[in-house]
């Protein structure tokens, strides 16, 4: 065994020197010739490397473009209702012969138009959790912290705007109540901040939340969620620089730049205050917190897209920053599909920004704010619907 491998070795062997040989041979006699062997080798390499790196950067583009078009199904599949139900809240206008003959679910008619809800809209709820650390699970009960900014961002690919509503964390809406157990009781109007505070303080008081808010506006599609605890301001703000405001509320308890009418440049915990702090002795704290909130996300929104400019990679960096403070639904597959699309999107500033309209009034204990039902209803129109022409 051991003599025919020293055999085969030798073959081996012999056949090298005779191959250096015909080398060294060629060279002698026609080295031209063996300069263009050795051109055609090196194309040869080149050429299959090329490929290969071309034939790998292909796989990776369809994985990711495979990856994107899950992410686009599953945004789009991650809601209960395909429309809000608009039929029963206003009272129904008659139709004419005309339009009963063309009408379609889903369709609402209200002052003598008819619009139909539209499908491609993608909206988020985005909310700011009562809360000063990093998300950490709690035993059911109501220790899951209230839901004190809360704000729909709506992607509209129609007219590739983004247009946020903010609502008023006094808001009355059904709320459902659940037990230490988790186990459902009943529901009851309560200040749909508080929704949030049932459940374990991660993904089952997000949903809650989402059910809660989905609600109150008439079973409105919501495809997906981001709760942020307080706590993140300072790292969201300082991520993109800063934001400038002009202070519309004096602020001096808590920060001594924050004097009413002064511009200020808000970093760290300036930040942190200008959006976070209300004083609740003070009656309407809370709506005109909601309305520094408006503000400040207009600001926020604009020095945004500037640090983008400067560093792309910034908003994978903010990501990344506030993982701990943060719960989400919106799965990577989604971040995949967002990502390159939200940068196509305008947002309108002070024109994109709704807010609830209605009233604050002193309840029992807490102030209570009653929203117009029927400001409300025309706003969802108006945003989330598109009118039905001829």
């Amino acid at each position: 065994m051991m003599q025919g491998s020293i055999v085969e070795a030798n073959v081996i062997s012999k056949k090298k020197r005779d191959e250096r040989a015909n080398r060294e041979k060629q060279e002698i006699l026609n080295p031209e010739r063996l300069e263009r062997a050795k051109i055609k080798r090196k194309k040869k390499i080149f050429w299959g490397t090329l490929l290969g790196i071309l034939f790998c950067g292909a796989i990776i583009f369809v994985s990711f473009e495979i990856m994107r078009a899950i992410g686009k199904n599953s945004l789009y599949e991650n809601v209960e209702a395909a429309a809000p139900d608009m039929g029963p809240v206003m009272a129904k206008e008659a139709l004419t012969k005309e339009e009963e003959d063309k009408w379609q679910e889903g369709w609402v008619k209200y002052k003598g138009n008819i619009y139909a809800y539209n499908e491609e809209i993608i909206t988020f709820l985005f909310m700011g959790i009562d809360k000063n650390s990093e998300v950490q699970e709690v035993e059911e009960g109501t220790d899951g912290g209230q839901a004190d900014a809360l704000f729909l961002a709506v992607m509209n690919p129609l007219d590739k705007t983004i247009k946020i509503i903010g609502i008023n964390r006094n808001t009355m809406a059904d709320v459902d109540i659940y037990n230490s157990e988790g186990a459902y009781v009943t529901t009851q109007k309560a200040q749909i901040a508080v929704q949030h505070g049932f459940g374990n303080g991660v993904e089952e008081s997000c949903e809650y939340q989402r059910k809660a808010v989905s609600k109150l506006f008439y079973g409105l599609p919501i495809h997906g969620y981001a709760a942020i605890q307080m706590s993140a301001i300072p790292t969201i703000n300082d991520a993109v620089g800063g934001v400038d405001v002009t202070v519309l509320e004096d602020l001096t308890i808590k920060d001594g730049m924050l004097v009413e009418g002064a511009d200020v440049h808000l970093m760290g915990k300036t930040a942190f205050w200008y959006v976070k702090y209300r004083d609740t002795n003070t009656f309407g704290s809370a709506d005109m917190r909601l309305e520094r909130q408006k503000q400040y996300l207009t600001g926020f929104m604009d020095a945004a897209k500037r640090a983008a400019k400067e560093n792309i990679s910034v908003a994978a960096e903010l990501y990344q920053a506030i993982m701990p403070m943060m719960v989400t639904d919106i799965s990577l597959e989604e971040a995949a599909y967002l990502a390159p699309v939200i940068l196509d999107y305008r947002f309108g500033g002070e024109d994109g920004f709704y807010m609830l309209e209605g009233e604050t009034v002193m309840g029992e204990v807490f102030e209570e704010f009653y929203a117009d039902e029927e400001a409300l209803y025309e706003m969802i129109l108006d945003i989330f619907y598109e009118p039905v022409e001829g």
